[in-house]
């Protein structure tokens, strides 16, 4: 099968970061060479834009960025499009959260996360060691520096301009018993909700995904009816792998995810699996353009 999409969107947890949040030299090498041959490639994630200066690698370049599941869209500085919680939600949702003492994190648009300081206790006791069994490696990594870094510690919520939610528990059990809890306040105040492993769960705007962030970037460039290729690994990129012309699982997705998708890589994303792929698939089997004199 030979796979010549005009854009490429990627995710990161578990696609092009691997379990230590990592992106590798090789692919970053097949992105650049991707663009110099004139296809388009986007990051479209779940982390939040003040997240991902620090994670990926000196001179790595995409040509616009999906984050927070589509809550916001960049390239380079420009803001191509921002969607915001309400006030009144997040209020009723920490609310909510704290009663059951679920760990969460307030994301506003371009600044820190916030978590209210009396609920400091229960969010720091939610990651304390060990590590259970079931979380991976890469969301533990994370959370811990958050708390150790990237949370600001607040006294009062104000504003409207809140690009998501991202909660967080221990157990399975408690996630779900979070999560079930969320679905009943949809019956009541409207946000979309999607987890992207099995110990979490984040809120959006209704209606607001991978998908919808990848239309406005689609629609910004002019591209729309191009042929479009995504990867992931999780229940976040579902909507994702929906739209795009050819969507592709990482191998280290789960089962249920690798049902949903024309193709599974050959490798996982501590294999090179993204790199492999895009250099293989598509990359070797485009008429190469020779660089202008």
């Amino acid at each position: 099968m030979i796979i010549n999409p005009k854009a490429i969107f990627l995710d990161m947890d578990g696609t092009i970061l691997n379990h230590y949040n990592e992106v590798s030299s090789e692919t970053k090498q097949v992105i650049d060479q991707l663009r110099d041959q004139g296809t388009f490639v986007f990051i479209a994630t779940g982390r939040s834009a003040d997240e991902l200066a620090e994670m990926l690698p000196e001179g790595f370049a995409v040509d616009g960025i999906i984050t927070a599941n589509g809550m916001a869209g960049y390239i380079g500085e420009e803001v191509v499009f921002e969607h915001a919680l309400s006030l009144e939600l997040v209020k009723t949702i920490i609310e909510k959260a704290r009663k059951r003492k679920i760990y969460y994190e307030l994301f506003p648009h371009g600044n820190s996360r916030l978590v209210l300081e009396q609920d400091k206790a229960f969010v720091e006791a939610a990651i304390r060691d060990p590590k259970p069994d079931s979380v991976q490696i890469n969301e533990w990594i994370s959370r811990q520096k958050a708390i150790e870094e990237d949370i600001e510690w607040t006294s009062e919520i104000t504003g409207n301009h809140f690009s998501k939610f991202y909660f967080f528990a221990r157990t399975r059990d408690e996630i779900e018993e979070w999560k079930a809890e969320l679905k009943e306040l949809q019956g009541e105040m409207s946000f979309s909700m999607t987890p992207s492993s099995p110990h979490n769960a984040e809120v959006m705007v209704s209606d607001v995904n991978k998908a919808s962030g990848i239309k406005e970037m689609l629609e910004r460039f002019g591209l729309t009816g191009c042929e479009t290729l995504a990867i992931g690994d999780s229940d976040n990129d579902l909507k994702m792998f929906e739209y795009v012309s050819h969507a592709v699982a990482m191998k280290n997705a789960p089962d249920h995810i690798k049902e949903k998708v024309d193709e599974v890589t050959e490798f996982t994303c501590d294999e090179n699996g993204v790199s492999h792929y895009l250099k293989t698939v598509v990359l070797d089997n485009m008429v190469i353009k020779e660089p202008k004199a």
